[in-house]
């Protein structure tokens, strides 16, 4: 009875002081924060390695591995997780689709990380020689976006081609049985490809280079991030912590990524090079996100995919560039970085 009355007590005393008590409750730490990630060597990486973001939101890190952004959009969707990496094409199908979360920040531009290797000996060459051939990516991912972006771009019909729908591993696999002639797919399992008899045909910089951008970005879950902005901004501030380390410091960064990956360093130095990993300032220019009073460059990328999609009948509906301007919010990034 006392403490409830001591607990009443202090309610009145906020409120006569104009302390909003809603806000305070909002930012009451939860017991833990689940952050799904992908095995790609970027700025989230290096921070995790480090156990930054324990640190900095100082909570527990429930870490969830994932093998594309397709899966990614099924745990927010479930609300199993509160932030993650899709990729810019998952995430244009997750907006659309009304998945509840916001993007906050951009990991990654895919330059070379993420290419369609060919079978050598099999006489692929160029895209249209794809024609009669096993082609496998991740669907809903970006390299499956790109796939479909290169049978356009270089006037292939896609159904003359067999487009198979695997994730890395179980592509990697079916490639060393001999079961595939191609594929669209990203580091590591893209170089472990090239090493199995592959080489690359087009790498996602040239079809980036037309026009057809393609990043990985960071998604907060709508519920999660209203209640604890502080928490979002600090779990950002180590991302920006990390992008700045490998700038300054790449070695440190690079065995960072060869201990989580458990990969030689000059192979982590590798894939980490085929990435363009801006850091927060430059995402809040009209380039990248933007910021809360402009949206940035961002929105149009994602608005051009989401079209693209629809086209394809990849998704129903493309989201309106209004949906996707409100998707994106740099207002935690602004509070991160001032």
């Amino acid at each position: 009875m006392r403490q409830r009355r001591w607990l009443i007590g202090i309610v009145v005393l906020l409120l006569a002081t104009g302390v909003p008590v809603s806000g305070l409750w909002a930012q009451a730490k939860p017991a833990k924060v689940t952050i799904g990630y992908q095995v790609i060597p970027n700025n989230e990486i290096i921070a995790k390695a480090n156990g930054w973001h324990e640190k900095e939101m100082g909570v527990k890190i429930d870490w969830k591995q994932f093998d594309s952004g397709r899966d990614v959009n099924t745990a927010m969707a479930a609300g199993s997780i509160d932030i993650g990496l899709v990729g810019s094409s998952p995430a244009a199908a997750g907006i659309s689709a009304g998945v509840p979360y916001e993007v906050i920040w951009l990991y990654d531009v895919i330059a070379d990380n993420e290419a369609l290797v060919v079978k050598k000996g099999k006489g692929i060459k160029e895209v249209k020689d794809l024609v009669g051939k096993k082609v496998a990516t991740p669907f809903g991912s970006t390299t499956h976006y790109h796939l479909l972006v290169a049978f356009k771009v270089f006037g292939v019909d896609p159904k003359k081609a067999t487009i198979l729908d695997m994730q890395p591993p179980d592509m990697l696999a079916a490639w060393q049985r001999g079961d595939l002639d191609a594929g669209f797919v990203w580091e590591p399992t893209l170089i472990k490809m090239v090493e199995a008899g592959g080489e690359i045909i087009l790498p996602s910089r040239a079809l980036a280079e037309k026009g057809f951008l393609t990043a990985d970005v960071a998604v907060a879950r709508k519920g999660f991030a209203e209640k604890y902005p502080d928490l979002v901004a600090k779990y950002l501030r180590s991302l920006n912590r990390a992008v700045d380390l490998y700038r300054k410091e790449p070695q440190s960064a690079v065995k960072a990524v060869a201990k989580e990956f458990n990969i030689p360093e000059a192979e982590a130095a590798r894939q980490m090079k085929t990435l363009v990993m801006p850091d927060g300032k430059e995402q809040l220019s009209a380039k990248y996100l933007g910021t809360s009073a402009k949206r940035g460059a961002l929105v149009k990328a994602l608005k051009d995919t989401a079209d693209f999609l629809q086209g394809q009948k990849t998704i129903r509906a493309a989201a309106a560039i209004g949906t996707i301007e409100k998707a994106i919010n740099p207002s935690y990034l602004e509070k991160a970085v001032k």
